[in-house]
């Protein structure tokens, strides 16, 4: 694929990704939450200039750290967001303030990367940007399922659990870890 394809696709994802998650939606705790993950990593992975050539050791660097600000993000915005279970037993969740934090210190520390690599003449394909947010979703989604299934399915308050850096001000119950 292109990269201008692989560029236009990873922006499309990003932007549905963010403006649903800041919505209040129910939890997928079913099998179909590490589908879109899966399917761009394995189109991220058929792209022979993922490493560039020139600098094979370079660049596999830079897809590392791609992926460790991948895992990091994930886990930061997973726990920076909202997790409650309604009276009928649905978890739901939103992304909070925090979570718009996460994703411009991700964004930033990415801008970082990309000019780390043109300075070190390092040829970035958009590829490694593609598996660092399969990463990202993946880590998130399961983090999400996981604190889903933690929580018991009747509410006792009927509100929902803190996340870091949320300023609720009403009374919550805590998720059992």
């Amino acid at each position: 694929m292109p990269g201008l394809v692989n560029a236009l696709l990873i922006v499309a994802v990003v932007v549905v990704v963010i403006v649903r998650q800041f919505r209040a939606r129910p939890v997928d705790t079913g099998r179909r939450w590490w589908l879109l993950p899966v399917i761009l990593a394995v189109v991220a992975l058929r792209e022979p200039g993922i490493l560039d050539a020139h600098h094979r050791i370079g660049s596999a660097l830079l897809l590392a750290t791609e992926i460790l600000v991948g895992l990091v993000m994930g886990a930061a915005w997973a726990w920076t967001t909202r997790v409650w279970t309604e009276p009928d037993g649905v978890v739901w969740t939103k992304s909070t303030k925090a979570s718009a934090f996460v994703w411009f210190a991700g964004i930033a520390v990415r801008i970082g990367l990309f000019a780390l690599g043109a300075v070190l003449g390092i040829h970035q394909d958009s590829a490694a940007l593609m598996l660092g947010l399969a990463v990202l979703l993946l880590v998130r989604s399961g983090i999400l399922v996981w604190r889903a299934q933690t929580l018991p399915s009747a509410p006792s308050t009927g509100g929902p659990t803190r996340a870091y850096g949320d300023g609720m001000a009403r009374a919550t119950r805590k998720e059992g870890v």
